[in-house]
């Protein structure tokens, strides 16, 4: 059964940080890249940041120097440690695998809204 399971949103003002948690289903987890995502309000979903399973990273332009993601492979965890956050990183964020299987399964996301 798949399962991804985000946390650890909220309202932070601009320049705060927070730390999201995803928890994957080992079957995700072990075969995939993971990634984060988010859809911003009334706007398309967006790739965020890549962590490959060696542990290799890649970041979209407008999160780098910013937000770091990594892994922890013995709890089937993602996290994305977001710092310096801005009024335009509004976003419900979401984690999956990277590529995203096209149909496939997404957990309910998590709501970060920074604004002061």
């Amino acid at each position: 059964q798949v399962q991804l399971v985000e946390s650890g949103g909220g309202l932070v003002q601009p320049g705060g940080s927070l730390r999201l948690s995803c928890a994957a289903s080992g079957r995700i987890f072990s075969s995939s890249a993971m990634a984060w995502y988010r859809q911003p309000p009334g706007k398309q979903r967006e790739l965020v940041a890549i962590i490959n399973r060696g542990g290799s990273t890649n970041y979209a332009d407008f999160v780098k120097g910013r937000f770091t993601i990594s892994r922890d492979n013995a709890k089937n965890t993602v996290y994305l440690q977001m710092n310096s956050l801005k009024p335009e990183d509004t976003a419900v964020y979401y984690c999956n695998a990277f590529p995203v299987v096209p149909g496939g399964f997404w957990g309910q996301g998590t709501q970060v809204t920074v604004s002061s």
